[in-house]
């Protein structure tokens, strides 16, 4: 688990038009990380 304040990992991600998003890319910009459960 991350503790609140810390610095987040690495990680990539496919964007909803199919574009890889890195949060190296991202970095000096504004990033809101928002989590929530799968829909079952």
């Amino acid at each position: 688990m991350i503790e609140e304040g810390a610095k987040a990992p690495e990680f990539e991600l496919t964007a909803d038009t199919g574009e890889t998003v890195s949060l190296e890319s991202l970095r000096g910009k504004p990033v809101v990380l928002y989590f929530y459960p799968k829909d079952d």
